[in-house]
């Protein structure tokens, strides 16, 4: 195959061509309440091939078959012949790469059988339904991927990578006549099958959860300071701010431009915010990107000032600055575009305790459902919460939904925690070709007059 595809390149009469190749292998046991809904097996393959015409634009195929991939690069260059770019497209320098990148798993799940899959998720919905009740349904999901990816450009570059990931997802239903609530765990990364077992504990807690909000109150509307929890601090900042640090978003929107000028107070010195693919087992994590550029950590506020921002090639070439490893396609039918990775908020040196200690009044929100962002609005429901009074975690609440403008939102975060960590859990990221597996991080944080919806 290395051949077939040098060969290919070689051959090709476009200014810049790559070939990504893909096999995926991937099965999923699904619970539904009691039934078995889902048990399946898949194997996929394709690849896509991108040709760069200087004076014409982006040439494009994509296919599943491997025969004859010199045809198939013809055809790419013949599209690119033809596209119309309004401006020349330049794509910034990278370093030439040779790898071959392996990921090695204590249990490989490929070797453990659909029955043994199935086994533990079933053990995991026994527990859910369990619990109570007033469990009246559950969504209690096993899925695991395998994809064996190669990269190969006309510079040079020739990259085989392994891409593991293993998931349990395990969602608990409450009912009280009409009150229904729902409580969510998860676990996700690109380890074996041993990480997704020995997960009773966290089956309990989504159950437990579930219940306990049935007997929650709506919280009361009104401006609080909010404690956010690790895991909603950390897709706060990839949802809120994460979006506007790609750079192809902030190209093409002039407000997004007047909005993300690198040197900007962002806000107060305590506050550092960062991308980095390049951690091992975390689910946003690769060796190289989509484009072959090599990942790493990039800085986006530091002491409060806005200092960088994500990058593909060809948006780092439009905006003068270095690529970043930011280029991900959620699989071989779509070309790459600018993806945040594992995104977070840096650790701080603020006790929990400390953060709350001196808060007459205040709301302890906790994970998330759902937001909406629209450029630097946002809104978002957590997916449970707590009061704080005098100092002190009291009732737990629940249609807390937290609402306002992204920068005064983040210059009232007046601290930050000591208590950082990377969620497990299942974070996917939708933009543009559907869900890429994506990472939040964060300690605790606190911010200061939010308004907050409920009741």
């Amino acid at each position: 195959m290395q051949e077939q595809i040098l060969r290919a390149l070689e051959q090709s009469t476009a200014d810049y061509t790559e070939i990504r190749l893909e096999e995926r292998e991937a099965t999923s046991i699904v619970y539904r309440g009691k039934e078995l809904d889902t048990a399946s097996a898949v194997i996929d393959a394709g690849g896509i091939v991108r040709a760069l015409v200087r004076g014409g634009g982006w040439g494009i195929v994509t296919f599943n078959s491997r025969d004859d991939l010199l045809a198939k690069v013809q055809q790419a260059v013949e599209c690119a012949r033809v596209a119309q770019a309004i401006k020349p497209i330049e794509l910034a320098p990278v370093p030439t790469v040779r790898d071959e990148v392996t990921i090695p798993l204590i249990r490989d799940f490929r070797g453990v059988s659909l029955a043994e899959k199935k086994a533990l998720a079933e053990s995991y919905n026994k527990i859910l339904l369990g619990y109570s009740d007033k469990i009246i349904n559950t969504n209690c999901v096993y899925n695991d991927t395998f994809s064996h990816v190669i990269y190969a450009n006309s510079e040079g570059t020739f990259i085989e990578e392994e891409r593991p990931m293993v998931t349990a997802y395990l969602v608990a239903i409450a009912r009280e006549e009409d009150n229904v609530q729902t409580a969510s765990e998860s676990r996700s990364g690109r380890r074996g099958f041993e990480y997704v077992q020995g997960l009773e504990a966290l089956a309990e807690t989504a159950a437990k959860r579930a219940v306990a909000l049935l007997g929650a109150r709506s919280v009361a509307g009104g401006r609080y300071p909010v404690v956010l929890n690790r895991r909603l601090a950390g897709v706060f900042i990839h949802e809120a701010f994460g979006h506007l640090s790609e750079a192809d978003f902030v190209y093409e929107n002039p407000r997004a431009q007047e909005m993300m000028v690198l040197g900007r107070r962002f806000g107060r010195d305590i506050l550092n915010v960062f991308d980095d693919g390049s951690i091992p087992g975390l689910r946003g994590s690769h060796r190289y990107d989509d484009e072959g550029t090599p990942t790493g950590r990039s800085d986006l506020i530091r002491n409060g000032i806005l200092v960088g921002r994500l990058h593909s090639r060809e948006t780092a070439a439009k905006m003068g600055e270095k690529p970043t490893g930011n280029a991900y396609a959620t699989g071989y039918r779509y070309p790459p575009i600018v993806r945040m990775t594992n995104t977070a908020i840096e650790g701080g040196t603020t006790s929990f305790a400390d953060m709350i200690k001196d808060i007459e009044l205040g709301v302890y929100a906790c994970d998330m459902y759902g937001g909406q962002t629209a450029l630097e609005n946002f809104s978002f429901s957590s997916a449970y919460a707590y009061m704080i009074r005098h100092g002190e975690i009291a009732e737990m609440v629940k249609d807390v939904i937290l609402a306002g403008n992204l920068f005064t939102t983040l210059m009232n975060i007046d601290a930050v925690g000591d208590d950082f960590e990377w969620s497990e859990s299942g974070g996917m990221c939708g933009k543009g070709q559907g869900g890429l597996p994506v990472t939040f991080g964060a300690p605790h944080i606190r911010i200061q007059d939010v308004p907050i919806g409920g009741k």
